[in-house]
């Protein structure tokens, strides 16, 4: 289950949802479905998971200019699971800092 769970997702976006609407967002990995999210993150922070939301994100053509030419290149895709708490839990990134 540790290897489900890649990174949470800090911007500034993500972070109102997290005090409007108690919702977190973590980078998984590209085959956990949402039980398997679920699983991890209540084993990871100890809190009460409602709902998950996935979303399947598409890396970017990236292209540049250098001495040499034109370099062209793509950004990695990922999977993106946006989760909701239950009332009166939260998550605290910044804690071991």
């Amino acid at each position: 289950m540790s290897n489900v769970l890649i990174k949470p997702l800090i911007t500034e976006k993500l972070t109102a949802d997290a005090e409007k609407y108690n919702r977190y967002g973590f980078v998984v990995a590209k085959g956990a479905n949402k039980v398997e999210i679920k699983k991890a993150v209540e084993a990871a922070y100890s809190v009460k998971v409602e709902k998950i939301r996935t979303i399947n994100v598409d890396g970017k053509a990236r292209s540049r200019y250098t001495k040499t030419g034109m370099v062209t290149g793509r950004t990695n895709s990922y999977k993106k699971a946006i989760v909701q708490l239950a009332e009166g839990d939260m998550i605290d990134f910044y804690d071991n800092i």
